[in-house]
């Protein structure tokens, strides 16, 4: 038991019960924040068309590596180190965390809009604009991961609802202009008074001055998971630049539309990923010797589902996808067999991430991710300039799935070596 003053921040319940609800709450969570990206993506695909499309979503990619940033250094650490501990303990934590994240979103914004300004154009403004709303995206983001520590995925959930609430009116005035840098002002401005409302959700404030406290406290595993995290958005961003590069900036726009089909998977992919290290970290502390088994059923099942979900997509007739996507659907549809492919591989492998995260085994899941975002870059690099962009979407599948193979081989190993060397837990207090 604990005294009122030890009062934790999981909830009351059967072990079971609370993983399923907040799973659930991580689905319906990543559902919300999916919607409002999908809508995001389909209106700029059907009122700019494919070259434009590809302008935002160069954009977009840019805010996945700077997102990775964030996470890596604030929310990451976060959710291993601080899932399921006493109320206090978790809100100081938050209060640092979060200003990491809003410090992170400040600089690389103001650098983001300075090399726009200087770039100049289309693609310029849509930058600069990208590194006004940067803040308000990161803190956001970092809310939801500091309620899912908590357990409380239903804040989170509101959250995002919010932010799509908000999106609406704000969609409405970026087509009313018809540029992108209008939907990118939409896009972040709509997360920025989401971010706002968090802090009232929290009762928390950011302190940006207590960022580089968090940054020396938790180094040992912010650093490394920053490294990971970047090979995976910078390996995206290497490819997007890449393939417009080798291709033409319209095959961006057309592996971002064979993403949006996807989209409703991704959704649950994401979703779990809110709380499947949150998840396996409580697995570990309950009971060790499930943690592999918890991992497989994990990666297994996601990798299941996205193959299901290719299979529909592909009995889609062109009149509905057409529809979606406008004239993008054409040249997003030959990709949908290697992006499906790609993505199981993916939903694979985070099973095995997932619980090296939970064994704060840094190392070797650094070394997985590097090994992953070479293969990655190299892959859909070199099949772009074999055989366009359907040649890079192959090259990426065959990537993915040598990495997932990688990353179960490094778990493995870090369940042996905890067996073999236990280590005392990591203090929360």
């Amino acid at each position: 038991m604990t005294t009122e003053g030890e009062k934790t921040t999981a909830p009351a319940g059967s072990a079971r019960q609370g993983i399923v609800g907040r799973l659930s709450w991580g689905l319906a969570d990543q559902a919300a924040s999916s919607i409002s990206n999908f809508v995001v993506g389909v209106y700029v695909a059907r009122s700019l068309g494919l070259a434009a499309f590809g302008v935002f979503s160069l954009a977009w990619v840019t805010y996945g590596v700077v997102l990775s940033v964030s996470r890596g250094v604030a929310t990451d650490p976060l959710v291993v180190r601080f899932s399921g501990v006493p109320v206090a303990s978790w809100r100081g934590a938050v209060a640092r965390s979060s200003g990491a994240a809003l410090g992170v979103g400040a600089a690389i914004g103001a650098a983001c809009l300075a090399g726009g300004l200087a770039v100049g154009g289309s693609v310029g403004l849509a930058f600069a604009c990208l590194g006004v709303m940067l803040p308000g995206l990161l803190l956001q983001d970092a809310w939801r991961y500091s309620f899912f520590a908590a357990g409380s995925g239903r804040k989170a959930f509101v959250n995002d609802v919010v932010w799509g609430v908000a999106l609406v009116p704000a969609m409405v005035v970026a087509a009313h202009v018809g540029s992108v840098a209008a939907y990118v002002l939409a896009w972040g401005g709509s997360a920025s008074v989401a971010a706002v409302y968090g802090c009232f959700q929290s009762g928390i404030r950011p302190h940006v001055t207590g960022a580089r406290l968090w940054l020396r406290e938790h180094r040992d595993l912010g650093y490394r998971y920053l490294a990971e995290n970047t090979c995976v958005s910078g390996a995206s961003q290497l490819r997007a630049y890449g393939l417009g590069a080798i291709v033409g900036i319209g095959s961006v726009g057309a592996v971002r539309g064979a993403e949006l089909l996807l989209g409703p998977f991704m959704a649950v992919l994401m979703g779990l990923s809110l709380v499947t290290v949150a998840e396996a970290a409580r697995v570990l502390r309950r009971a060790p010797h499930r943690l592999g088994v918890f991992c497989l059923l994990l990666g297994g099942g996601q990798a299941v589902a996205a193959l299901l979900w290719g299979a529909a997509l592909l009995l889609m007739p062109d009149r509905v996808g057409e529809l979606v996507l406008g004239g993008v659907w054409h040249s997003a549809s030959e990709l949908i067999v290697p992006a499906t492919l790609g993505v199981a591989g993916a939903g694979l492998g985070t099973g095995a991430a997932a619980g090296l995260r939970a064994l704060a085994a840094a190392r070797r899941s650094l070394r997985s991710q590097l090994f992953a975002s070479a293969c990655y870059v190299g892959g859909g690099l070199g099949g772009a300039a074999v055989a366009g962009t359907v040649g890079s979407a192959w090259g990426v599948a065959a990537a993915t799935l040598c990495g997932s193979a990688v990353w179960w081989l490094q778990l493995r190993s870090a369940v042996r070596e905890r067996h073999d060397h236990p280590i005392p837990e990591v203090r929360t207090q």
